[in-house]
């Protein structure tokens, strides 16, 4: 028993001790880790005023940046935001001291000019660091010899506004300004110009509160001056400065080429939308501070990639395609790195810098207010509402402050570095225009220890441009270098029988003959180069100077001539000068050759077309009636036919003896008078169908109704079986070629064969920014099809031979007509040129050779040697018969119903004449025969004359004088061919 007593007494002491030791193990890590959390956590007070999402959304992105950044950072922020809707100064002293007694380290935000004035002072008061995107215009500084604790991220640029003013040379501004901040930037501005050098006079000062008031500003400087020229200064925000340029481009009473906006803010790192057309329509000129090509900007849209949701943004692609960031959010951003660095830098060379702050400030906030009383008062939390009379400072704030004005990052904004005043220092601003295209592009760079560099892409030519570039004085003894590009037959390969060639000898072609004329002409020695990267020339962000190809070398001043198929552009005119066209040319169609077809059996009705052979149909029915019933009118058309009736229904004429009718028997019965007309219905058919074939027929109308309308069908005829004939005779003669299309339009309409160009070429961005309807619809089908245009016109030639006539290629016209004069000869150009433009030689703005390159190519066009070169390159060599295989005259065309349109217009004149001739005479002889019907009832009255043959004549001339009114109502008499007839002939005298 006293065994287990001590057996469990000695247990119950090892689990206590057991017990003690894991318990004071826990707290050694506890202590640990809240020793480690005391320098990993650094509060920041964050201020921002409402509708800054933007800012407060970059804020966000570089907290979360920093703090999962695990393997490289020292520390986590931890930040206290607060957003406030008002400029109340004693609602915002209340809500920075909140802030103040959270034991924060630095403050940021974003406010407007009247809360900075209050949160600026407090910051100096309590000396606690301040950090904005922005200062206010005027800002009131310490007194001499303190140190101010707020640092602007943005820099005074109003002396890069100075500059590009004078850079265009305007002489006179309109200043436009919607807030006070916007008068005190131009009071900056004219403090920053130096005296008796005044380059420019503000002409007028306009304060507008919204779109509104711009827009009936602009029509009163209209009234004003319509053609006169308006500089205009827009201090505005983007969205406002976006809505009045559309407004003013869509209002029609204002200009737009006497215009130009200078936007004075830093508000061309926003977003804007290439596809509004309105940007593209009018002169904008802006400062971007956002760098897309720097290595900063990429890592944090790669970040940003990462933190957004899938597919948010997309819509707000900016330069490069990344999505756009506006200079106020990125000076928040870089804000925030710029205290990181501050920090990083004050923990590199005392790590426990922060330590002892951080555990008082630990123990203030879990202690009451009677226990903080002994504590040193140094180290206790800011307190605003003090009544000892004086403030405590922060006592970190003076030595953060120092060190912020010592970092020096790469960030988005480019490079920042402040002075001892905490301004920033070595910035780069990119001086950017609105391209027509609606897309920025940059035309210089201003540098505060520079001042502005125009770039050799600059839109507006400057002095130089016009001084050296007219004078004319050029280096003879220089040898300048020739850029060109290889494309048949402009500029080839020459090929050498076993010799090795240099120089110039390499290459050949029209080209090549040209820059030999021009340097004779010029007087100077020339080395012909191939452009590097192969390309013409146009816009890329991603090549030095804005441009690739010819153009680039040119902009880049790595060439000083472009000799080659390169099109004169208003977008190319603008980075580079132009000589006079030494080509003239246009957008042209190219297919496959249609395979000859051999005639079919019904090939014969091929000369007229489908609509001739109806018409031809129906004018032989029309023309058939219409003769029929001219020729029931007038009597002549009509005989008596004496013909014997058969027994069943003979009745006999009627004798006169004694006033009683007598039948004879039927031997002795006698013929009967019946009129007959020969136009039959049947007749008329067969007389019409003989006349149209050119036949001979027995009938022959004697009425002048029938006549006339026998002689129109005549004539008619007689025209159509000519031009049929000689039509036909061109179809035998030569084998048709059936096109699938013919012209521009039928390319637009159709959808069985496929089309396109060269991606990205002049020929694609004439369809892309022209405002006709054909090409706005084949632009509409190659923009939603771009697999159908080709990278180099080889491809798109090899695609349209076999495609087997279902892809057609646009391309210029030069390049069409040398393809088809060469073998294998199965392409053809189709249809007329879509557009008109030319080929020409360009220099760089400012080169002295211009003018005298304009001399040389006009001296060259009127001796005829460009139509002598061409000729050579074109037609001399030659593959193919071009005149004989071109469509025009290998496929005759049939006949239309536009081209025979009289001969119908004269067939119912005439039918119609025909008509009226009838039914007068009809009219005209029934008035006669009613005079002459009294005169012979009288003698067919006259008793005592019967059984003569006096008494017959007279009372057959009597039946038929009384029927003529009624023969042209009455049905044709069938010719009863079992009965023998008499025709008799009477004359009426």
């Amino acid at each position: 028993m006293h065994s287990r007593l001590k057996f469990l007494a000695y247990l119950h002491l090892i689990c206590c001790l057991e017990f003690s030791a894991a318990q004071q193990q826990q707290q050694q890590q506890q202590q640990q880790q809240q020793a480690a959390s005391l320098t990993e956590k650094i509060p920041l007070g964050a201020i921002f005023e409402q509708g800054t999402d933007d800012v407060q959304s970059a804020f966000k992105y570089a907290m979360l940046n920093h703090n999962l950044n695990v393997s490289s950072r020292r520390f986590e922020l931890q930040a206290y935001v607060d957003v406030i809707n008002t400029a109340d100064a004693f609602k915002l002293s209340r809500l920075i001291c909140n802030q103040f007694s959270r034991g924060v380290y630095s403050m940021l935000g974003a406010v407007s000019p009247d809360s900075f004035d209050t949160l600026h002072s407090y910051s100096n008061t309590f000396q606690m660091p301040f950090v904005t995107p922005w200062f206010p215009e005027k800002v009131l500084t310490p007194s001499s010899g303190l140190l101010d604790f707020a640092i602007s991220m943005r820099p005074d640029y109003h002396q890069a506004i100075i500059d590009t003013i004078q850079y265009y040379g305007w002489q006179s501004i309109i200043y436009l300004y919607d807030s006070h901040d916007g008068l005190l930037r131009l009071q900056q501005i004219y403090q920053e110009l130096k005296p008796g050098n005044e380059t420019f006079r503000v002409q007028m000062v306009k304060r507008i509160a919204n779109v509104t008031m711009a827009i009936e500003f602009l029509h009163t400087l209209e009234e004003l001056g319509r053609f006169t020229k308006k500089r205009i200064v827009l201090d505005c925000p983007a969205e406002m400065a976006k809505e009045i340029i559309v407004q003013h481009v869509r209002d029609i009473k204002l200009g737009r080429r006497t215009y130009h906006y200078l936007l004075s803010g830093l508000v061309m790192d926003n977003h804007w939308p290439s596809d509004v057309v309105e940007f593209g329509a009018i002169n904008i000129t802006g400062f971007r501070i956002v760098d897309s090509n720097r290595r900063a900007v990429r890592d944090f849209h790669d970040s940003r990639k990462r933190l957004e949701p899938t597919g948010q943004n997309q819509n707000t692609a900016g330069a490069n395609g990344l999505p756009a960031i506006s200079a106020q959010a990125a000076l928040m951003y870089d804000a925030v790195f710029v205290l990181v660095e501050a920090f990083n830098r004050i923990l590199r060379k005392k790590p426990d810098q922060f330590r002892s702050n951080h555990l008082q400030r630990r123990s203030h906030g879990g202690s009451s207010s009677s226990s903080a009383t002994g504590t040193n008062e140094s180290s206790a939390l800011l307190d605003c509402n003090t009544s000892k009379g004086w403030v405590t400072p922060w006592e970190q704030g003076e030595k953060i402050s120092r060190v912020l004005r010592k970092v020096e990052i790469d960030g988005l904004s480019g490079e920042i570095r402040f002075d001892e005043d905490g301004r920033r220092i070595n910035y780069t601003l990119h001086v950017v225009e609105m391209s027509v295209n609606s897309t920025l592009q940059q035309v210089a760079e201003w540098r505060d220890d520079i001042g502005l560099l125009p770039l050799h892409s600059r839109i507006y030519a400057t002095s130089s441009r016009s001084a050296s570039g007219n004078s004319g004085d050029y280096s003879r003894n220089h040898t300048y270098i020739v850029t060109s590009v290889l494309e048949e037959p402009y500029l080839m390969h020459r090929q050498s029988m076993g010799e090795t060639l240099k120089g110039n000898d390499r290459f050949e072609g029209y080209c090549k003959d040209l820059a030999d004329m021009l340097a004779q002409q010029l007087g100077i020695k020339y080395e012909l180069r191939l452009v590097q990267d192969g390309n013409y020339g146009a816009e890329n962000q991603y090549a030095p100077g804005g441009w690739d190809g010819m153009v680039g070398e040119l902009v880049r001043k790595e060439a000083d001539l472009a000799i080659g198929p390169l099109t004169i552009t208003a977008e190319r005119e603008r980075v580079v000068d132009f000589s006079k066209p030494f080509m003239t040319l246009g957008i042209s169609i190219m297919i496959k050759k249609p395979v000859k077809q051999t005639p079919g059996v019904f090939s014969f009705l091929n000369p007229l077309s489908q609509e001739i052979w109806i018409s031809v149909i129906l004018s032989y029915l029309g023309v058939s009636i219409v003769l029929y019933f001219v020729t029931r009118f007038p009597p002549y058309e009509w005989r008596i036919v004496r013909r014997r009736q058969p027994e069943s229904s003979a009745q006999q004429p009627p004798g006169i003896i004694g006033g009683a009718t007598m039948n004879e028997p039927p031997q002795h019965q006698k013929p009967v008078p019946l009129p007959e007309n020969d136009f039959s219905l049947l007749n008329t058919f067969w007389y019409s169908l003989a006349a149209f074939m050119q036949q001979g027929c027995d009938l022959t109308p004697p009425s002048i109704a029938g006549r006339i309308a026998a002689a129109v069908w005549w004539f008619f005829t007689i025209i159509l079986i000519s031009s049929y004939t000689a039509n036909l005779a061109a179809f035998l003669t030569v084998e048709r070629m059936v096109a699938p299309i013919k012209s521009p339009e039928d390319l637009a309409m159709q959808t069985e064969v496929n089309y396109g160009t060269l991606l990205h070429g002049s020929t694609w961005d004439f369809f892309k920014r022209s405002q006709i309807g054909l090409h706005n619809k084949l632009w509409e089908y190659m923009n939603a099809n771009p697999h159908h245009s080709v990278p180099t016109y080889e491809e798109g030639i090899r695609r349209v031979r076999n495609s087997k006539g279902k892809y057609a290629i646009l391309l210029e016209s030069p390049m069409n007509e040398y393809v088809n004069a060469r073998s294998p000869c199965d392409t053809m150009k189709v249809g007329r040129n879509i557009d008109t433009k030319g080929f020409g030689v360009s220099t760089p703005i400012g080169s002295p050779l211009r003018k005298r390159l304009n001399e040389a190519v006009l001296t060259l066009k009127e001796n005829d040697e460009l139509r002598r070169i061409r000729s050579k390159w074109w037609f001399e060599k030659a593959e193919c018969k071009i005149n004989l295989d071109s469509q025009e005259t290998s496929t005759p065309n049939e006949l239309s119903l536009s081209n025979v349109a009289g001969i119908y217009y004269i067939l119912i004149g005439g039918l119609l004449l025909a008509v009226l001739v009838a039914i007068a005479e009809f009219f005209c002889r029934s008035k006669s025969s009613h005079h002459k019907a009294p005169s012979n009832g009288s003698a067919g009255g006259v008793p005592g004359m019967m059984g003569s043959s006096t008494y017959q004549r007279d009372s057959l001339s009597d039946a038929i004088m009384h029927s003529q009114a009624k023969l042209a109502m009455q049905a044709s008499s069938e010719y009863d061919e079992r009965l023998v007839g008499v025709e008799v002939r009477y004359q009426f005298k």
